[in-house]
């Protein structure tokens, strides 16, 4: 059960005018110093050939190898780099924000896909036309919708066993990948979902598409190392590898992602006359975060996953302006008595727990 649903449009109020010309006067300056652009650079680049490069070795090594202990861990690594290729690539693609050209962006999209198998076209209709958009509003944000297994509002229904949820919430985020490659992009492309009339392509092409990524992810991940390994494993160990390590990213993903908007704790009904009480750039410092992590190279690596408000106030812009950014966002929110905090990892782990506790408490009505 996944009750995302929304039933009209919502418009937001246009923001303060003097933040919004702030925001836009110190990023422009932060190019023009540089002589820069908003998007990847060369380096940004190299580091995406590197993990692309990285994550065909583990891929080769893992093919190679006669008992299980080290082929899981070689295929492991090789989700692994799927994922940071997914974090640092498919993420600013996404938004148009790592090459120049639409188009280009969208078949970057498809081939950086494949290892870790998630539909780029359905993922970008959830997370950049609802997700960006509605964020943390009930039944329009498809990351906190009921699923009848984590409460993640006041709204939301509430199961006894959801008393635990703070305990158990780990093995739902590890689900998590395997859900959406497995179910809700299915459900997307067949027309079940409110995704469906946003995606790019639809009908026979739309199809074609969708079956060509998922056939070439099947065939790289699961048929080409049965093959290559029958005479070490069984195929049904070769899908536990691939389940197994399927979910251990998905943890890692979920955790450092989801667990941002969490922390935050806010969530709202949508308004009755359509309209929101604020305008989304307040929005985004009301339901989100940016934290810190060490040691500071990780966040290179994780494309800027920690600054989280700073990609929702900036989404079209490449990940490597984000620590940039971020300083610009913090004196602005300074000045304009915004709520702007730069979390620890310990705190914000902390602030999740608090959130999954209160949610999980038997409501009084």
């Amino acid at each position: 059960m996944n009750l995302f649903n929304p039933q009209k449009s919502i418009r937001f109020p246009a923001d303060d005018p003097r933040l919004v010309r702030a925001l836009q006067r110190e990023s422009r300056a932060l190019l023009a110093k540089n002589n820069d652009h908003r998007y990847a650079d060369a380096r940004t680049v190299g580091k995406a050939l590197a993990l692309l490069a990285l994550c065909l070795l583990c891929y080769g090594v893992a093919l190679i190898q006669q008992h299980l202990l080290p082929f899981f861990v070689w295929y492991l690594l090789m989700i692994v780099c799927a994922m940071l290729l997914a974090v640092n690539v498919m993420h600013d693609a996404s938004h148009n924000a790592f090459l120049r050209g639409r188009r280009a962006n969208r078949w970057l999209n498809r081939l950086i896909t494949v290892p870790l198998g998630m539909d780029p076209d359905c993922w970008r209709v959830r997370h950049v036309r609802f997700h960006h958009s509605y964020t943390h509003i009930e039944c329009y944000d498809p990351d906190t919708a009921e699923n009848g297994l984590l409460r993640q509002s006041p709204w939301q229904r509430w199961r006894p066993i959801m008393q635990a949820q703070r305990y158990y919430w780990p093995l739902v985020a590890a689900l998590t990948f395997p859900w959406y490659i497995w179910v809700m992009d299915w459900l997307d492309r067949g027309g079940l979902t409110p995704v469906t009339p946003h995606l790019e392509k639809r009908g026979f092409a739309g199809w074609w598409v969708f079956l060509c990524g998922k056939e070439a992810h099947i065939a790289f991940s699961l048929l080409l190392p049965c093959w290559v390994m029958a005479d070490s494993f069984s195929a049904g160990t070769v899908a536990g590898v691939y389940l197994a390590s399927q979910m251990t990213s998905s943890l890692f993903f979920v955790m450092l992602v989801i667990g941002t908007h969490w922390a935050k704790g806010h969530a709202q009904l949508p308004p009755e006359n359509g309209k929101m009480s604020e305008g989304r750039l307040a929005h985004v410092f009301t339901t989100t975060f940016d934290w810190s992590i060490r040691p500071a190279w990780l966040g290179y690596w994780l494309g800027g996953l920690n600054l989280h408000l700073t990609h929702h106030l900036f989404p079209h812009w490449n990940h490597r302006h984000y620590h940039d950014l971020s300083q610009v966002i913090e004196a602005i929110a300074r000045d304009e008595g915004l709520d702007y905090q730069r979390l620890s990892l310990r705190d914000l782990l902390k602030l999740q727990q608090q959130f999954l506790t209160r949610m999980g408490e038997k409501p009084e009505a």
